[in-house]
């Protein structure tokens, strides 16, 4: 949908250092960004959006703390504060998230207690005040693999500190969305966000003034404001 659109994709292979995951993925992406926007011409590098889901979605997070090169991002399902996502479990199986922090996807290398400098620094959390970048985030309240507190961590810091943010949940969604209408409408939302800041079009009604609670699946805010 987005190469139709005049959108270039680009999808790194990143390569990882244990208990760097979010320095090694800010080294590949931003490396071949620069790489390819020296290569062709055809590249605006003024209008670069980033997008991620799950283990991707934190590393949009995190990477948008790091660097303004992205003029807009879009952050699903991501893992905010290393943190406290350290002590709770996954909801389909009961197992312990800790060892997905010490050993195996974020890789930092020991306990929160051995290696507590890292778990921050690599938390985007702890950095939302260098932020820039207006972020899009999807996290829904049934998911059982990153848990939806951390998408609301980082929704209500940047929203705190009077950041461009927006949340979007679909109730009763997993950690992927399965319903198609609720993909439909993702991939809407979403297209909207990157089209208003990579192209300048009109913001949709839903991105001005929300949506309140009560008219969620009814008013679907798509208008777009001139």
């Amino acid at each position: 949908m987005y190469a139709s659109n005049g959108y270039v994709i680009f999808i790194p292979d990143i390569t990882y250092t244990t208990g760097d995951p979010g320095l090694c993925a800010y080294q590949a992406i931003m490396g071949g960004v620069m790489s390819m926007t020296q290569r062709y011409d055809f590249i605006d590098e003024k209008n670069i959006g980033l997008q991620g889901q799950s283990w991707g979605g934190y590393q949009t997070a995190f990477m948008i703390t790091r660097t303004n090169m992205f003029k807009a991002a879009m952050a699903g399902a991501p893992v905010s504060n290393m943190t406290s996502a350290y002590g709770g479990i996954r909801w389909g199986t009961g197992i312990s998230r800790m060892f997905q922090y010490e050993h195996t996807q974020s890789r930092i290398g020991g306990t929160l207690w051995e290696k507590f400098p890292k778990y921050i620094e690599n938390s985007p959390i702890f950095y939302v005040p260098q932020i820039q970048t207006p972020l899009l985030i999807m996290h829904n309240d049934n998911d059982g693999s990153v848990p939806w507190y951390q998408g609301i961590e980082m929704f209500m810091a940047m929203r705190r500190l009077n950041k461009p943010v927006w949340m979007l949940t679909y109730n009763n969604e997993e950690h992927n969305l399965t319903r198609r209408a609720n993909s439909i409408d993702l991939s809407i939302r979403m297209m909207q966000f990157f089209d208003h800041y990579l192209k300048g079009k009109p913001a949709p009604v839903w991105m001005q003034y929300g949506i309140p609670a009560i008219e969620k699946g009814k008013n679907m805010g798509y208008d777009l404001l001139e």
